[in-house]
């Protein structure tokens, strides 16, 4: 059996190299989380939230799903939402997706892939939504990447419909959503949309508040 010793070696040689740095920082982290960003983004293997931004393990709240999906049904993902902006009072939610997100291949086929078609289903509304500018475009590659990027924007904003984050806005607290895109190719991040803050930049059928 493979008990995975070189991971647990890894890991060992990370922790070490931490605390010769910082002596103090495990137990300082063990204290307490005080995170100021929330980040939504893919499962991919090769989109590592905290790496992609330089910030260390307590200074960013992850959640991630295939295709960075924020699905007003998804349980898991909105206590994520609901806990990190009710909770531990983040400032910015940030939506990231890929281009050349596999999820999003996925849902440009007319084929079955099993249960992950129910949860790609989502991103087929955002092809339907946007099918005109998304069939005038040619090449595979080019619009397989803008359907990245129009999901990411789609999604972005169904993060501001939630209760927990009009609420915060209700309340006065200080919270902005953000749609990012990072490319695999070069390793930089790209912003998509404009920095939303307030319920005035919420449509007003979406508005709960």
């Amino acid at each position: 059996m493979n008990d995975l010793d070189n991971l647990f070696q890894s890991n060992k040689d990370w922790a070490e190299a931490i605390k010769a740095e910082d002596p103090h920082f495990f137990e300082k982290l063990s204290a307490q989380q005080f995170p100021e960003y929330l980040w939504i983004g893919c499962s991919d293997s090769r989109v590592p939230a905290n790496q992609i931004v330089g910030l260390m393990p307590g200074e960013m709240f992850v959640h991630r799903n295939i295709a960075n999906c924020v699905v007003h049904t998804d349980l898991n993902c909105l206590s994520v939402i609901h806990y990190a902006v009710s909770v531990l009072k983040v400032k910015h939610i940030i939506v990231t997706g890929h281009y050349g997100c596999g999820g999003v291949a996925a849902a440009l086929t007319n084929q079955q892939f099993g249960l992950v078609d129910h949860w790609i289903r989502n991103i087929r509304d955002v092809y339907q939504k946007q099918k005109a500018e998304l069939e005038n475009i040619t090449d595979e590659k080019e619009r397989l990447n803008r359907l990245c990027e129009l999901n990411v924007k789609q999604q972005a904003l169904n993060v501001t419909a939630l209760p927990a984050v009009q609420n915060a806005w209700k309340e006065g607290r200080e919270l902005t959503v953000h749609g990012w895109i990072y490319s695999l190719e070069d390793g930089l991040l790209k912003k998509l949309t404009d920095s939303i803050g307030s319920i005035e930049q919420v449509a007003e059928q979406f508005r709960v508040i």
